[in-house]
């Protein structure tokens, strides 16, 4: 049976036979013409069976450090939060300061305490993140996307909820970069009829 190298491990198996009596070694260039094309090859294809195989499952296992804490971090625009979750009784501190000296709009601490909601756990964890570059509405769903992961890592129970609702999905949109002869990235330049 011909040996299956690992990089085609799916490929089929091929069963293949020579016949066993020896030739005579080639001492004429006519000998070696005969030689080369003068071993039949029997080639027998068995297909391999995949109907019964199941995907393994992938085991997710719980990410916490030695004192308790899971890491994560989020990102959003050009904004970069780095998340520490731990259990607790809610409180959420941002570069030093709680959350809601750094995020004074309601509308930020919303999109910050998403994910609790999502997993019923409002009050049960304290957080303590560091966010820099962008602005406030990009660091707010920095810091989101920091707790949604770092939620993961403490409990993989929470992934299914969490991703459905899309938390753990980096959101890819940025700005579009300006381009030459325009004022901004579409903007064209102001036209005069006359």
């Amino acid at each position: 049976m011909a040996k299956r190298d690992d990089k085609n491990k799916d490929a089929p198996k091929v069963e293949v036979k020579r016949s066993s009596r020896k030739k005579p070694a080639a001492t004429d260039m006519k000998d070696i013409g005969a030689a080369a094309g003068a071993a039949p090859v029997e080639v027998k294809m068995t297909a391999l069976d995949f109907s019964t195989a199941q995907p393994e499952a992938i085991k997710r296992v719980q990410k916490i450090d030695a004192k308790g804490r899971s890491y994560a971090t989020g990102r959003r625009k050009d904004a970069v939060a780095r998340v520490w979750l731990q259990r607790g009784n809610g409180k959420v501190t941002v570069n030093g300061r709680d959350q809601a000296v750094y995020f004074a709009r309601q509308t930020q601490r919303l999109i910050l305490n998403q994910p609790f909601l999502i997993v019923e756990s409002v009050g049960h964890f304290d957080i303590v993140c560091t966010v820099k570059g962008g602005g406030l509405s990009g660091q707010a769903g920095a810091v989101r996307h920091g707790i949604s992961r770092a939620l993961e890592n403490f409990d993989p129970q929470y992934r299914p909820a969490l991703k459905k609702a899309g938390m753990l999905t980096r959101d890819s949109r940025v700005v579009e970069r300006k381009k030459v002869g325009k004022h901004g990235a579409r903007r064209t330049k102001q036209w005069a009829k006359r």
